[in-house]
């Protein structure tokens, strides 16, 4: 048995626990009797995940539910082996439910021919779906449902308490999970989660990707702020409601102004 490295009380993360970088953050909700996991990351790592839930002393079949921030294949591309294993239920957003259950390799971003990315997606049933408001409880602990779009559709987030188990929508170098039209992605969506971030008293934020760090208010405020100027430019494309250096060009024809 190992030493179960706790970061907040009933809250183990696995990177934390395993003393190095994973493909993605897992959290181990301990709830007394029972556990929950916040996500399960890539196929190849899933016994290392496994393995570390039993030298910390955890019994699989003690696990109640993995539940899915969002479809992305490095969040859960061991899904459905971990599901088979633990004996467990699947909770995700209504939105992420096709992507799993089909093994949708677009959408899961587990095959991107420009960049030569090509893996495996098993296709994973979904058991329950959770959505905004709803509440899950994992023995003597209890979590909010917040739906956070933006990312992706089908993105969730967590509170628990003073946590905000908050997906990929804020890292702490102020950076976002992927924005991408052909991934589900949506600027003016993703802006509003970010508000909702900002406004709420919550005092840690623990993303899906990188450290734990305390709300930082100035920070959420610049993202915002670079978020807002993208939907106004062509560098995110069809995520963009507008390009208003295009009205301004058709101004200019329109009267024969030559601008140089």
């Amino acid at each position: 048995m190992v030493e179960r490295r706790y970061i907040f009380p009933g809250v183990i993360e696995m990177n934390v626990q395993a003393r190095r970088r994973l493909g993605v953050n897992i959290y181990l909700i301990d709830g007394g009797t029972e556990y929950a996991l916040i996500d399960v990351g890539f196929l190849d790592e899933l016994s290392d995940v496994l393995e570390l839930i039993r030298q910390m002393n955890f019994s699989l079949s003690a696990c109640k539910m993995i539940l899915a921030t969002h479809a992305d294949a490095d969040h859960t591309q061991g899904l459905a082996r971990a599901r088979d294993v633990l004996k467990c239920q699947v909770y995700a957003h209504p939105k992420s439910v096709a992507p799993l259950e089909q093994g949708d390799e677009i959408l899961t971003y587990a095959r991107i021919d420009a960049q030569n990315i090509s893996i495996e997606m098993p296709r994973c049933k979904v058991d329950k779906q959770i959505d905004e408001g709803d509440t899950v409880t994992v023995g003597d602990r209890k979590l909010e449902v917040w739906s956070t779009p933006g990312h992706t559709a089908g993105q969730l987030s967590f509170r628990m308490g003073p946590l905000l188990f908050s997906g990929d929508n804020i890292f702490r170098d102020g950076c976002v999970g992927v924005i991408d039209a052909h991934h589900g992605s949506n600027l003016v969506e993703y802006i509003a989660s970010l508000r909702r971030i900002r406004a709420c008293d919550a005092e840690f934020l623990l993303p899906s990707h990188g450290p734990i760090f305390r709300k930082d208010d100035a920070l959420l405020d610049a993202t915002i702020a670079r978020l807002e100027g993208y939907t106004h430019m062509a560098d995110f494309g069809t995520c963009a409601v507008d390009w208003p250096l295009l009205d301004q060009w058709e101004e200019e024809l329109a009267v024969g102004k030559l601008s140089i």
